[in-house]
């Protein structure tokens, strides 16, 4: 059997990255019918990860990383990705 889309999203996060936070949260129920649905129930998600890997990048340099560490996967096996990645924060 075949992994899901959101196993192998974490499995490459979790390797290129070791993050203190990851969330992978499917949202595709919420678009079923809606552009980019195509059936499979996994077409729309939101990462939510904390790395230190993160530390003095910008957002959008956050962003680049975590889309170049999953491949092909935005744009050609999920249609909608909203990415939430930052620093851990260090009180005091």
């Amino acid at each position: 059997m075949a992994q899901s889309v959101a196993h192998e999203m974490e499995q490459l996060l979790r390797e290129a990255f070791s993050p203190t936070r990851l969330e992978i949260i499917n949202d595709s129920a919420k678009h079923r019918g809606h552009t980019g649905d195509d059936g499979t129930g996994e077409s729309h998600f939101t990462i939510v990860i904390e790395a230190p890997a993160f530390v003095e990048k910008s957002r959008l340099e956050r962003q680049r990383m975590v889309n170049g560490a999953l491949g092909d996967i935005p744009g050609d096996r999920v249609h909608a990705l909203a990415i939430k990645a930052t620093a851990p924060s260090h009180p005091g």
